[in-house]
């Protein structure tokens, strides 16, 4: 009897309650498990970061090199997607664009995210005038479509490959913004909010503290979405000019070289659209699948 009150006593030998956000997280990791194509979408995007990061080293050619002589020569044992207009190899020019590409998409989101996120939770969390116009300002942004807003914006601001990070984020915030400020409005009036309120907890600690880890499960489903959309948007503004400027290998730029040689050299154009596809396609299926996960209401 004394052994077990030294036990209970005894913080370090007492055992701890299981921790309930890891439990959640188990549950959910096994939920996604189950779903194939998600997995499947999973390691297609650490593959594509693990190209990013570890493949420029071990490209053929220097991704700039220019030979004239073997320019638009097909795919062949010296060059495996074969090569421009330029005669640089495309290969290693996509490679090389593989951290771009993630880049562009990674950095906007996270920059859009961010934004979107204290956006929506002052917005739910306080409501009143401080709600109306932080969502009339969101309205106004979603009256555009996403590619119209980015083209505008680096319109203004001109083209390169920052200002199309700036414009796809700018675009991103209020998807963010709707998405959180739903979430937060049911949060916040749970009864754990007012014991927080009631025991003199500053706003900031409530909001970044107790709501934000409660509502990062559609955040994260959103960020996981929003990278495919940021992609292909990218792309599309490389594809008319305003993104990535030559020689910079950017998918969406070699894209748009590739489309004028589409008949007498059609590997110029189809491996970089191939690649943009793949990657879009592996940000969705996990996206989707990660969402099924992360919803309380399926069934496992």
């Amino acid at each position: 009897m004394s052994e077990q009150m030294q036990t209970i006593d005894n913080p370090r030998t007492a055992v701890k309650p299981p921790n309930p956000r890891l439990k959640n997280a188990k549950i959910a990791y096994n939920k996604l498990k189950k779903n194939k194509a998600a997995m499947i979408g999973g390691f297609m995007i650490l593959f594509f970061i693990a190209v990013a990061f570890i493949g420029p080293y071990f490209t053929p050619y220097a991704p700039e090199t220019q030979d004239l002589v073997n320019k638009l020569q097909p795919p062949s044992a010296d060059h495996w997607f074969g090569t421009d207009h330029y005669g640089r190899d495309i290969f290693s020019r996509i490679i090389h664009g593989m951290s771009i590409t993630l880049y562009i998409g990674f950095f906007s989101v996270a920059m859009g995210a961010t934004v979107g996120v204290v956006l929506g939770m002052v917005s739910g969390y306080y409501g009143g005038k401080i709600d109306t116009v932080i969502m009339r300002v969101m309205d106004v942004l979603l009256a555009f479509p996403g590619i119209l807003l980015a083209l505008a914006i680096v319109s203004v601001l001109g083209p390169s490959l920052n200002n199309v990070i700036i414009a796809v984020a700018i675009f991103s915030v209020p998807v963010f913004a709707r998405i959180v400020r739903g979430s937060t409005l049911s949060v916040r009036k749970l009864e754990y909010i007012d014991a927080m309120k009631a025991l003199g907890a500053s706003d900031f600690r409530i909001l970044f503290k107790h709501i934000l880890p409660n509502i990062a499960s559609p955040i994260i489903v959103q960020a996981t979405l929003s990278i495919a959309t940021t992609v292909l948007t990218a792309a599309g503004l490389s594809f008319l000019g305003l993104g990535a400027q030559p020689p910079m290998p950017e998918w969406g730029a070699m894209l748009s070289d590739g489309r004028n040689y589409m008949y007498n050299a059609w590997h110029v154009a189809f491996f970089p659209g191939v690649m943009i596809v793949l990657v879009v396609l592996a940000f969705n299926i996990f996206g989707d699948g990660l969402r099924d996960a992360l919803d309380p209401k399926m069934k496992e």
